[in-house]
């Protein structure tokens, strides 16, 4: 007998064993946040019983924002990992304007990390008067509601600028161009990716693949540039992959020529990179 009630508790606890990990699997802890994102924004996107928190590298900036959204129930604070996310950031001008900036939506509703990757190129930073927020809509595929959330974001100014903005010579088309590589450059080969986004109206800014560029980083303090310089090339939604060698510590300018249809579309482009 005792056999027995032995055999049976351990029957007992191998089920609530089994059923605590089961629980664990669907939590927030089976999704950790990695240590090197900062929590910039949080909030509830009414009617999907959802909180949304955004996490980035660091704070929001003028240029190529890479975002990372974590997304919760409201209720169990059960972390939500089958969702179709939407953005649309918006600024606030004085007058009463409004207008958009170019973004890219999460390219999967479940996402393996259980963190909704996407990005935004804020246009400009925040100011007296001119204010942005991001709007995430949340469809949640387990329950079927749905939600937005409208995230109160402050975008600053780096003190390097990370996007320029030109009139193109060959259409006069607004372009945005944008650095999403190197983050934080080093001496010799990095990666080098950019964006570059038309501004189409005041709510829409579509990526451009069309264009090829021409890179020529120079260290002017010295009266040199560089050899093994790739020219980026398009890859996707408007990103742009090549290469840059820094040879040395110090202050470069990175010349960058846009050409469109045969034609010079942009020959002023330039982008100042530190190299600690």
């Amino acid at each position: 007998m005792n056999k027995y009630f032995q055999a049976v508790a351990a029957i007992l606890i191998a089920v609530f064993l089994f059923s605590s990990c089961k629980k664990e699997n669907h939590n927030h802890n089976h999704y950790p946040i990695p240590s090197n994102l900062k929590l910039l924004a949080s909030g509830y996107a009414e009617g999907s019983a959802t909180r949304i928190d955004v996490y980035a590298a660091d704070s929001f900036f003028s240029g190529y924002n890479s975002l990372y959204l974590a997304l919760y129930d409201s209720a169990s604070n059960e972390r939500q990992t089958d969702a179709d996310v939407t953005l649309m950031p918006m600024m606030s001008m004085m007058g009463g304007m409004n207008h958009s900036a170019p973004f890219e939506n999460p390219a999967t509703a479940k996402p393996a990390d259980g963190l909704f990757t996407c990005a935004v190129v804020y246009i400009m930073p925040s100011s007296t008067g001119n204010t942005w927020k991001l709007n995430i809509t949340v469809l949640n595929n387990r329950t079927g509601l749905q939600g937005t959330a409208a995230l109160d974001v402050n975008v600053l100014q780096p003190s390097l600028s990370r996007m320029k903005s030109v009139t193109a010579l060959d259409d006069s088309a607004k372009l945005f161009i944008s650095i999403v590589k190197p983050f934080v450059p080093v001496v010799g080969v990095n990666d080098f990716e950019i964006t570059i986004h038309k501004k189409a109206s005041m709510m829409s800014f579509p990526a451009a693949n069309d264009y090829t560029t021409e890179v020529n980083p120079q260290m002017l303090s010295m009266g040199h540039g560089s050899p093994l310089n790739v020219n980026p090339v398009p890859d996707n939604n408007g990103h742009y992959k090549g290469k840059l060698n820094f040879t040395m510590s110090g202050d470069w300018r990175v010349f960058l020529k846009l050409n469109h249809n045969g034609a010079v579309a942009d020959s002023t482009l330039y982008f100042d990179v530190t190299i600690p």
